[in-house]
């Protein structure tokens, strides 16, 4: 299950540092998605990685605090539920039709 990693880079202050930040995040394995806040000085990395390593990488760049380690949230899966749940919604309760189909296998054999 992805992860999202939130990091405070102290010294990316301009676009330079962002771009390097980046870069340094996106060497890493499991990486899928990296969001950078230059107002915040945040790095958000989401991805099927170790939040150590994004913090050993990241840490040649300057000053790091970790902020939060949690579950990414899967958006997708949530949708899919939902579209499923209204589709049942909409569609009109099947009739079954298997008495008839008894009552005349009945007549067949008498």
């Amino acid at each position: 299950m992805a992860q999202k990693v939130v990091v405070r880079v102290m010294t990316m202050h301009d676009d330079k540092t962002k771009q390097k930040a980046i870069e340094a995040a996106a060497d890493i394995h499991g990486v899928d998605s990296i969001a950078a806040d230059l107002k915040d000085q945040k790095l958000i990395v989401i991805g099927q990685m170790d939040a150590v390593a994004v913090v050993k990488k990241l840490k040649k760049l300057g000053k790091v605090d970790l902020i939060s380690v949690g579950p990414a949230k899967e958006e997708k899966k949530e949708e899919k539920k939902e579209e499923k749940k209204e589709e049942k919604k909409e569609e009109p309760p099947k009739e079954e039709k298997k008495e008839p189909k008894k009552e005349a296998k009945k007549e067949e054999s008498k």
